[in-house]
């Protein structure tokens, strides 16, 4: 090791770079920070001819003696070791290095040291140990016997120690706890915020804070967005009456009609055939009952009046049939499904669906609302839908019913709430469909965003049996 000579005679050797670099070397050798910090305490000892070093962090806004020189025990609780962390507080609090007795010509407060000068003897001078921005702890030199400290010891001292409290800051924040590690940062981000300068950061940190104030705090309109399709108000299945063929059709889906109108027609032959067979039984009835008449055949009467009724009878249900074969429009309104025009000759079975037909004016709504967010839907909402036909215009409706039970559908859960629209238009159809939105109690965005997400959360801790 070489030395190289102070001003003074009677002052110790500082060391030169060499001798720092193995100190340095040393402290990263050692695998804890308690083991790092008596290391360096005591090679510090040796090198500025102190007989007691001590090293301090700041905890809880205080300075904490960790480590000393030469091996010796640390107890906080000791009177000693309060003395000295006073000193380093007072250090610590001026951010910079205090000598006492020294004449720097700089007005410092020594108050603690003097104190600790008086318990002790000698010289005590102290250094702050700063990392990262910010006074981190002290380093505090004693020497019971010897001239003080002087100007340019202080000042080598000052490097010594900078340059070993980077590792023994890394060390020291290796050891601590995720909580200590979290609260420095803020401490220090606070800090920052608080000191002067730093218009940036300020900036910055004052657009997150009004970010999170408009996404936590500040209730904005909420919508529940949901499927929706558009029905009639009534609709009107048209059924066939009887067995038979489809024969002809005269309306398609999207077709309006007229309250009367035929729409489809099934296969009348074998009635035609029916009722001319039964209205030559009549006649011979009827020929029969004249002549059993004229014979005065009382017998004979009844027996032919009785057939002659019984055909009546018949013909009447015949023309029924022939009647209920011709399918009308119930009222005015829109055929909305059944298009029977590739169906023509097929059979059809009596109580078959051909049409469906509802009127063009009156609509209700069928907005497919999922079970997680139903809870926010009620009855008599107000809500806009946006057709995909009419994607460009919003349409008023409010709600008028919850559905009690839920469907299931196409793997989705969903409840129907039914809505009735506020005006109508000229281009609206039955069948139609897009989205709805109903609207709900407001609530902040992170409401409205993590909604789903909340659900899901509740629901799987739910399950867990972390949620009560």
């Amino acid at each position: 090791m070489r030395l190289i000579p102070d001003f003074a005679d009677t002052a110790p050797t500082v060391p030169d770079a060499a001798t720092m670099l193995q100190v340095q070397a040393a402290l990263l050798s050692r695998p804890g920070l308690e083991e790092a910090a008596a290391d360096f305490a005591t090679r510090l000892a040796e090198l500025f001819a102190a007989d007691r070093v001590c090293i301090g962090f700041l905890a809880g806004g205080y300075a904490s003696v960790i480590a000393a020189s030469h091996g010796a025990a640390v107890d906080a609780r000791q009177e000693v070791n309060a003395r000295i962390a006073a000193a380093m507080d007072e250090a610590i609090d001026q951010a910079a290095s205090i000598g006492y007795p020294i004449e720097d010509g700089q007005p410092r407060i020594t108050m603690a040291h003097a104190e600790l000068v008086r318990r002790h003897g000698g010289t005590v001078c102290s250094i702050p140990i700063v990392g990262f921005g910010a006074i981190d702890g002290a380093v505090t030199l004693e020497r019971f016997h010897g001239p003080p400290f002087s100007m340019r010891e202080l000042a080598t001292c000052e490097s010594v120690v900078s340059m070993a409290a980077q590792v023994l800051l890394l060390k020291r924040e290796n050891e601590r706890s995720l909580w200590a590690r979290a609260h420095g940062a803020l401490r220090g981000a606070i800090g920052r915020l608080t000191g002067r300068g730093e218009l940036r950061l300020k900036l910055i940190a004052g657009a997150v804070m009004l970010a999170l104030v408009t996404l936590f705090l500040i209730p904005l309109p909420y919508h529940v967005s949901a499927p929706v399709r558009l029905e009639g108000a009534i609709q009107r299945a048209l059924v066939a009456a009887d067995d038979g063929y489809i024969q002809q059709v005269s309306a398609r889906p999207g077709d309006a009609v007229k309250q009367g109108q035929v729409l489809a027609e099934l296969a009348q032959q074998d009635l035609q055939l029916e009722r001319s067979k039964i209205e030559s039984e009549l006649a011979q009835h009827e020929g029969g009952y004249s002549a059993a008449l004229a014979h005065s055949d009382r017998s004979l009467l009844i027996v032919n009046q009785a057939k002659a009724d019984q055909a009546r009878s018949r013909l009447d249900l015949i023309g029924k049939q022939i009647e209920r074969a011709s399918i009308r429009a119930p009222f005015d309104g829109i055929v909305i499904s059944g298009d029977l025009t590739q169906s023509l000759g097929s059979p059809i079975q009596r109580g078959g669906l051909l049409m469906v037909v509802a009127p063009h004016e009156r609509y209700r709504l069928i907005v497919e609302v999922d079970e997680r967010d139903i809870s926010e839907v009620a009855v008599g909402a107000a809500g806009r839908i946006a057709l995909a036909a009419l994607p460009d215009r919003a349409i008023s409706f409010h709600t008028e019913r919850i559905a009690p039970v839920a469907v299931t559908r196409d793997g989705r859960h969903f409840f129907e709430v039914e809505g009735r629209l506020e005006s109508g238009s000229n281009v609206i159809r039955p069948g139609l469909e897009g989205v709805a939105k109903i609207d709900a109690a407001a609530r902040p965005l992170a409401g409205a965003l993590g909604h789903r997400m909340w659900v899901w959360l509740r629901m799987s801790l739910w399950s867990l049996g972390w949620w009560q």
